[in-house]
């Protein structure tokens, strides 16, 4: 009797379910690049209008990410052209299946829509390809630094077009990572850093570029800056020399001074001179030394949730060589530069 009963309400509810939603794929790419990012276009339609959100449910994609949950829609007569960002993984893809609601207790009915196989092309790469798919791909600043005796840190500035450039890797070289990302992928931008041999003059790379449907090469000329990296957003090589210049500016007004104090005689304007004075001995003052925690991380640039490259393994006593934000400049006792934030340092 229960199980009639059943029956009988699914036939009913059944009757009432209304179908609302209709859906097929209006743009698919005849082929994908694994590794490209490319656009699925929906057209759906609801008899519904505007009056009811339109949800996507996305399975057995195997070899296949998807990039935005939520689709860029545009909205043209009665039907919603909605697209989704998507990435081949692997050389086998296969697009999802979709069902697509109003809302799970909805009383209309779903739509479902199966997803055929994607032609993927499998890269045969370069050795110095830096795993970057794109439509475009430019080198925007860049900066080299000293590492330590063997090896220079180069920190530089990308940005792409159609591209993900957290999947950025290079072969051969000591270390690297990744510092900031927008996660934007049609207008990326991303902050990265290869540590390499002295011994190398150019650093060079390779993107495959999606338009031209050929390798783009890019070259980061090797001019070691002798400072540190100061932060991401300002990468470029300074001129060190202008402290040396205003120091030998003060001592020139000083030296003018005294001279004009002592032909004049008229002795109170050495008060006047205490102003450059001062001022060229605190360009020559020693650095400060300052304590650093044990435990302490140093990370490679003075950013949030950057990369460490060293932790401390005692309390050390170094030289502070500079200060940005939250963060303090360190030369390690081998010679390696790093910062390390406010709160690893102790007092006595």
């Amino acid at each position: 009797m229960k199980k009639l009963l059943f029956l009988t309400l699914i036939f009913v509810t059944s009757l009432f379910a209304q179908k609302v939603l209709y859906v097929s794929y209006n743009t698919v790419p005849t082929r994908v690049v694994k590794g490209e990012i490319f656009t699925v276009t929906l057209k759906t339609l609801s008899t519904l209008g505007n009056k009811k959100q339109i949800n996507y449910k996305f399975s057995n994609h195997p070899g296949l990410r998807i990039l935005n949950s939520y689709p860029q829609r545009a909205h043209k007569g009665k039907f919603f052209y909605d697209s989704f960002s998507m990435v081949a993984t692997r050389s086998y893809a296969k697009l999802p299946d979709i069902k697509v609601y109003i809302n799970p207790t909805s009383q209309y009915d779903p739509a479902y829509l199966k997803g055929d196989k994607l032609n993927v092309i499998t890269l045969n790469p370069r050795k110095d390809f830096s795993n970057i798919i794109a439509n475009s791909l430019a080198l925007k600043e860049y900066k080299t630094t000293n590492y330590d005796n063997r090896h220079n840190i180069i920190v530089f500035v990308v940005t792409a077009k159609n591209a993900d450039l957290s999947a950025m890797h290079f072969e051969n070289v000591f270390k690297q990572g990744i510092e900031s990302n927008n996660h934007s992928y049609r207008n990326a931008k991303a902050t990265y850093y290869v540590v390499i041999e002295k011994n190398i003059e150019n650093f060079t790379f390779s993107y495959f570029n999606l338009l031209k449907n050929n390798y783009e090469k890019i070259s980061i000329p090797i001019v070691v800056d002798d400072d540190s990296v100061s932060t991401q957003s300002d990468l470029k090589p300074t001129d060190q020399s202008h402290d040396a210049i205003k120091m030998y500016i003060a001592i020139a007004i000083v030296l003018i001074g005294l001279i004009f104090v002592v032909w004049k005689r008229k002795y109170i304007y050495l008060i006047v001179l205490l102003f450059p004075l001062a001022y060229i001995i605190y360009l020559n003052m020693p650095q400060k030394e300052i304590c650093i925690k044990k435990g302490a991380n140093i990370y490679i640039l003075p950013v949030t949730n950057g990369t460490i490259f060293e932790t401390t393994q005692q309390e050390l006593h170094l030289e502070k060589e500079g200060k940005v934000s939250h963060f303090i400049k360190i030369k390690l006792q081998n010679e390696k530069i790093g910062w390390v934030r406010d709160e690893d340092t102790c007092t006595h």
